[in-house]
């Protein structure tokens, strides 16, 4: 090749992007012929030939680069749309480089010295057609809404009413606003005409601000209460702060001065969580008598609770669990500790636990309270041993501390108070969520996670197999289940019931039913009734992929509701990435992967997860409007892959740092497990967008109203996209008597309003930190309605960390 054919005066340009074009092709040609070898598509093995050799004629001169190049571009087009039809976010990794680059060569500095001063040719003209139609597909993509649904709430209400304990308006004293964790609020005083208006009202800083000391998943999980006239904050170092609910001025701090054994050095722990506080106050019953079905609540302690109360030097109380394993009682209205309650006002969880590591176990949820009981779950640390803590439940009396009952799945039947020196069932499964009362019935209810590790249940017991990832009801008086119903059977893919139960009563064709609606990782939403386990929502069980490996099993079926947000099984074409190059690794790894849809056994070939074990709902739930007899959810999507790793192999692999970074070492079991998130070389999820949505669902036909893509990339890529494509939120929503629903949970730093008739959105708030969390509205003493959000980060997910307290409210 001479010089003047390929670098001469001239042709330097054309014979720059021509080498791109076929490093480019060569790239695609290598990656084509992975794939194909996998049985994935023939497209990036035929695209690397014609621009291969589309580089080479250019670098040569050749104007038969143009015409090529507009036949790899044409056809480039046509596979897309037969493969995703006008989806913009799927046709962006397919197209846009491959637009981009006909353009380019179109330009006259690159297409002039390769015509030799010819105006254009065939070629020419046949990649000017090529480009038009693909911009033309562009276009045409941005009037479509794949995976969305438009509809319209036709009722303002369904004729019902709340059925949740009794509160002010403009309070909100439990973590879902009431104990029945609707998180519904009967405010209205912001509405969505006015909404739009919103203005921060103050800022507070905890400074309680991750150190290098943490763990990787340090997070403000936060959703402060509103009671008592003031504002009860909690934060990831189990300090609480009294604020003043109108100027967000501090009245009081809490510091239990947390210890890891190792002074303050927590870097081997999974977490460093408090979701929340919980309050009691004696005066909110000293005016109702008790119920018959929860008058034995009071039968084990009565005497020592009306003695307690008699002489009672905390007639109002915040519960504060700590990450050291503590359970404190604090006086609501100074902050000082309840020297009555257990030792000097403090109770040790880990007594009758056994031995742990720093870290292994604590309660990052609020506890319930009832009349006369605080009851208290606990976190078990995720794939590190088969011999972890107990998952056990204990009730403990309101005022002195005293335990009253425990229950422990692994010992279901004796809920006697342990024995000094016994020690709790060892990995039986736990409840780290938040639990759902109901006192007029008597029940407690508790979403279970699973008997460790998550990945492998070949040793599990058959009282772990009973009572794992399902709900159970529990008697307030005694601690005896009432009932229990089990939603992933045997289960292996860390499908814990996250959420905290909703409870409402709910309008069917048999007339009004007390309902408990648990939302769960896999997507569905279990409706059950509530006082016997019976479902309201029909439940399928549904044939599932079988073949475990070696030394374990699988459940034949899976239990499947018919008010469900599961997506499809993901296909190939659904493999996403910025570039196509990108996309393309993404589809051999989804092609190298075992994937027979939801319940994918786990393998030693590594196997995809999806919906992933962050779940399409978790420890945010869901909100309900008991009124409109509506659900506002906010559902996601991420596969994750998990793979098995001999036990030999494991002490020889990328050791654990943190649930989701190196191998797991499941101690105790034949297999650790590598788990992450599916993501390609970009950091961005493998399977395509929308990743997230908010959504509303009729709950008199279990029909989804309308869902809408929700969030923005701007915050988590490298190229901050502000455009709507819908992004995982891990938090939860409220939702208002005005029709206004609140969400700030997703991977962009903002609070958003939605018309809760429609889906659209009324408004957003720039944050100064992710707030993956749930927010709460209050009314002031001003009698103003406030929406408060705790925005902090959350170090797994990655979103920027911080410690601020915001409330907006309208202007004055």
């Amino acid at each position: 090749m001479s010089t003047e054919g390929a670098f001469g005066k001239g042709r330097l340009l054309p014979s720059l992007l021509g080498l791109v074009i076929l490093i480019m092709g060569l790239a695609l040609l290598v990656g084509g012929i992975k794939l194909l070898t996998l049985g994935g598509s023939l497209y990036y093995l035929l695209a690397g030939i014609g621009f291969a050799i589309t580089g080479v004629l250019l670098m040569m001169g050749r104007s038969a680069a143009f015409g090529l190049y507009a036949l790899v571009l044409f056809a480039s087009t046509v596979w897309a749309l037969w493969e995703v039809g006008l989806d913009w976010w799927q046709l962006v990794p397919r197209l846009a480089l491959w637009f981009a680059l006909g353009i380019v060569m179109l330009l006259p500095w690159f297409r002039r010295p390769v015509l030799r001063g010819q105006v254009g040719d065939a070629g020419t003209r046949a990649l000017g057609a090529a480009v038009i139609v693909a911009g033309i597909a562009a276009l045409a993509s941005q009037f479509t809404h794949p995976g969305e649904i438009k509809g319209e709430l036709d009722r303002e209400t369904a004729g019902t009413t709340s059925a949740a304990p009794a509160m002010p308006d403009g309070d909100w004293q439990s973590y879902g606003r009431t104990a029945f964790g609707d998180r519904y609020s009967p405010l209205s005083q912001i509405t969505p005409d006015n909404v739009s208006k919103l203005v921060p009202a103050w800022t507070y800083r905890t400074g309680d601000i991750p150190g290098p000391n943490d763990p990787g998943e340090t997070t403000a999980e936060n959703t402060p209460l509103k009671v008592n006239g003031m504002l009860y904050v909690c934060t990831p170092h189990s300090q609480v702060i009294a604020l003043d609910p109108d100027t967000g001025k501090e009245i009081w701090r809490f510091d239990p001065k947390i210890s890891s054994g190792k002074a303050a050095n927590f870097k081997g722990w999974a977490h460093m969580t408090c979701r929340g506080v919980s309050y009691h106050d004696d005066a909110a019953y000293a005016a109702t008598a008790p119920t018959d079905a929860a008058a034995p609540a009071q039968s084990p302690a009565a005497p020592a609770a009306a003695t307690a109360t008699a002489a009672n030097s905390c007639p109002r109380r915040i519960f504060l669990p700590t990450a050291d394993t503590r359970l404190i009682a604090l006086n609501a209205d100074t902050g000082k500790m309840c020297e009555d309650f257990g030792t000097n006002g403090s109770i040790d969880l880990s007594a009758n636990i056994g031995t742990y590591a720093p870290g292994g176990y604590y309660s990052t949820s609020p506890p319930a309270v009832t009349k006369d009981l605080v009851v208290i779950g606990g976190h078990v640390t995720d794939n590190v041993s088969t011999d972890e803590p107990s998952g056990v439940i204990r009730a403990f009396d309101v005022h002195t501390g005293r335990l009253v009952w425990n229950w422990d799945s692994g010992n279901p039947d004796d809920t006697t108070p342990i024995a000094e020196g016994k020690t709790y069932t060892r990995n039986s499964p736990n409840m780290w969520s938040m639990f759902s009362v109901d006192e007029k019935l008597g029940m407690l209810y508790l979403p279970m996670g699973n008997q460790m590790p998550d990945q492998w249940g070949g040793n599990r017991t058959e009282a772990s197999e009973k009572f794992s990832a399902g709900l159970v009801a529990l008697d307030i008086a005694t601690g005896h289940v009432k009932w229990h119903f089990q939603f992933t059977h045997h289960d292996l893919w860390d499908m814990d019931v996250g959420g905290q139960p909703t409870l409402m009563d709910m309008k069917t064709a048999d007339g009004v039913k007390p309902a408990v609606l648990a939302s769960t990782k896999q997507g569905s939403i279990y409706v059950l009734d509530r006082s016997n386990g019976q479902p309201i929502v029909p439940i399928n069980e549904i044939p599932v992929p079988q073949g475990a490996v070696a030394g374990d099993h699988t459940s034949p079926t899976q239990p499947k509701s018919d008010l469900n947000f599961m997506p499809p099984p993901l296909k190939e074409r659904d493999m996403w990435g910025v570039t196509p190059f990108d996309q393309m690794l993404c589809r051999i790894d989804f092609k190298s992967l075992r994937y027979e849809g939801p319940f994918t056994p786990p393998s030693l070939q590594g196997s995809l997860v999806y919906p992933g074990n962050f779940g399409v709902f978790d420890w945010g739930g869901i909100s309900v409007d008991p009124v409109r007899q509506i659900a506002f959810v906010n559902p996601s999507y991420m596969a994750f892959r998990s793979k098995l790793v001999p036990a030999a192999e494991v002490a020889g692999g990328p050791g654990r740092k943190s649930e989701t970074e190196g191998v797991q070492p499941n101690k105790g079991a034949p297999y650790g497990v590598i788990l992450e998130a599916l993501l390609s070389p970009m950091g961005l999820p493998c399977q395509a967008p929308a990743w997230g949505y908010v959504a509303a669902v009729d709950l008199t036909n279990h029909q989804t109203i309308w869902k809408h893509k929700n969030g923005t990339v701007r915050d988590s890529s490298p190229v901050p996209i502000p455009l709507t494509m819908g992004v995982p939120s891990l938090g939860g929503t409220f939702i208002t008597a005005s029709g206004v629903s609140f969400l700030s949970a997703t991977l962009d730093q903002y609070l958003r309003a939605y018309d809760v008739r429609n889906g659209k959105q009324l408004w957003e708030g720039r944050l100064p930190a992710g707030a993956q969390t749930t927010p709460m509205t209050y009314t002031g003493k001003d009698g103003k309605q406030y929406v408060l959000v705790v925005a902090g980060g959350h170090g797994s997910l990655g979103t920027k960390q911080g410690d601020y307290v915001i409330a907006y409210k309208l202007p004055d």
